[in-house]
């Protein structure tokens, strides 16, 4: 395989560094994963002056997959939209053209008390996110300002398409084909006429799929059941605004964002990262949670190189390395557990992917 890797900015390169190690090592004397880095968002502003730079879509429109670490800082906000390092990551979406992200929110036993929600709400919580991503109000024209220098208002536009909902509730419906035959499609059809049409489309589809359950959910109704009975969901899926909203709240099933991976498919070249931002706060302190990204290299493993088994062997080995009680300062709540940097916990996991088993911590 041939993957762009674009580090990015804050903890971006930290995560993704670790995420790369871990890829190498499964692919040691057994098949060939190339990587050539590239500059994207604050990064690249600096080099180029843009966000998205032609290079790096070029490089990234010749490669078999995307890697991701995350993009922005405080310091280009003054910048105009045009050049912020937050466009450079919608244009990269776009040029890749994948419209379906896959966002899996799985609560690790061992990390349950990482979690605000008590152990018997938290327990057999597994979802599926499957969020929308080239529409809505993220893409919609006309958008903008009124009032000249001193704007006196501003306005977006929500639209989507019937194609543009049918071909991600297809990604979903086979989703849930694949796991526990229920979906839940997500939307504010009480109020909003797009998501009228979202809820129409959806249940006409759901004609071709006898064998999934679907019901309809509210996004506010979705919101509040996440913490009251996350185990009810198995694959939800939804538009852009509410999945980004939606899916950053399932990081308390998990314990911390810095624990949730994400696919985005459906385009000419898929793209995983992290779903974590680029934390510039912690960055360059070695201290980041790697396994978001390293996640999300098994995403790319199972989606892309089409490996399940190598896929299933990374997540297995995060599992191992959380229950024998190691941790990132974003996971450490109490005694018997060991504090470890970024660097230690990319170490751990690949160690857990030789050897299959790790010595508990207290031990």
């Amino acid at each position: 395989m041939k993957i762009a890797v674009l580090p990015g900015d804050g903890i971006g390169p930290e995560v993704t560094q670790q995420a790369v190690r871990v890829l190498r090592a499964v692919a040691a004397g057994r098949f060939t994963i190339d990587f050539e880095e590239f500059p994207v968002g604050g990064t690249a502003i600096r080099q180029f002056g843009l966000p998205f730079p032609e290079p790096t879509q070029k490089g990234c429109m010749a490669a078999d997959a995307v890697l991701l670490g995350a993009v922005g800082g405080p310091e280009f906000d003054s910048l105009p939209r045009e050049r912020k390092p937050e466009t450079g990551l919608l244009q990269l979406r776009r040029a890749l053209g994948g419209y379906a992200n896959l966002r899996p929110a799985v609560a690790h036993p061992a990390l349950a008390e990482c979690s605000p929600l008590r152990p018997e709400v938290l327990r057999g919580a597994d979802i599926l996110f499957v969020r929308e991503l080239l529409g809505g109000l993220y893409f919609g024209e006309p958008r903008g300002f009124k009032g000249g220098d001193s704007p006196e208002s501003a306005y977006n536009t929500m639209t989507y398409s019937v194609a543009e909902i049918e071909r991600v509730a297809h990604v979903a419906f086979r989703s849930a084909q694949k796991r526990r035959k229920k979906l839940a499609s997500v939307d504010k059809a009480n109020v909003l006429e797009c998501s009228q049409l979202w809820r129409k489309v959806v249940t006409r589809l759901a004609g071709e799929y006898p064998e999934v359950t679907l019901e309809h959910v509210l996004v506010d109704s979705c919101a509040m059941r996440l913490v009251t009975a996350p185990s009810s969901f198995d694959v939800v899926v939804t538009e852009n605004l509410f999945g980004d909203i939606l899916t950053d709240e399932a990081a308390a099933l998990t314990g911390s964002l810095g624990m949730l991976p994400s696919a985005t498919v459906g385009g000419k070249v898929d793209l995983y990262e992290p779903i974590h931002g680029s934390a510039p706060d912690i960055a360059g302190k070695g201290i980041a949670n790697p396994l978001g990204a390293i996640a999300s290299a098994a995403m790319l493993l199972r989606h892309s190189a089409r490996r399940e088994d190598d896929a299933r062997t990374i997540e297995a080995a995060i599992s191992q390395v959380l229950e024998a009680g190691y941790r990132t300062a974003d996971l450490k709540r109490g005694s018997g557990q060991q504090l470890v940097n970024t660097e230690t916990m990319g170490d751990l996991v690949i160690k857990a992917l030789a050897a299959g088993q790790l010595q508990p911590t207290h031990a």
